[in-house]
């Protein structure tokens, strides 16, 4: 039975990466070959069907909650904020945890800058299994 899993990029809030310097930093030429590790990648995993989906997420946002009935939604607060923290997310689909902890590795060492590695902290989370459903 197959299980999705989650894999986070932070901009922070984890331990810092080997290759620490902040891709505000790279050149283009580090940052198009840091992308296109990322899409070659998700190819690989497309053609063994362990690729779900994966997105790279713009630094705006806001957090959003509801104040009441009639008032207007009540916007960020005293917190860190996602776009301070995370920076995309991909999904696989794949057999084995084993095989999440490999996978979740090797998407660690996208280059760059200086193209070497990054070696950095992915952060990796089951999605929920579906509840059983009690039947009477």
């Amino acid at each position: 039975m197959m299980a999705k899993y989650l894999l986070l990029k932070h901009y922070r809030g984890a331990p810092a990466p080997v290759n620490d310097v902040p891709m505000d930093q790279w050149t283009p030429d580090e940052l198009s070959a840091h992308v296109q590790y990322m899409v070659d990648f998700a190819a690989r995993l497309k053609d063994t069907g362990e690729f779900v989906d994966s997105q790279g997420l713009s630094p705006a946002g806001t957090f959003v909650r509801y104040d009441g009935e009639g008032r207007p939604p009540v916007t960020d607060g005293p917190f860190a904020e996602t776009k301070d923290l995370i920076a995309g997310w991909m999904v696989i689909d794949v057999e084995t945890y084993e095989r999440a902890l490999e996978l979740a590795g090797e998407l660690s060492a996208a280059p760059g800058a200086g193209g070497r590695p990054i070696h950095e902290w992915l952060e990796l989370r089951p999605f929920l299994a579906e509840h059983s459903r009690v039947i009477e």
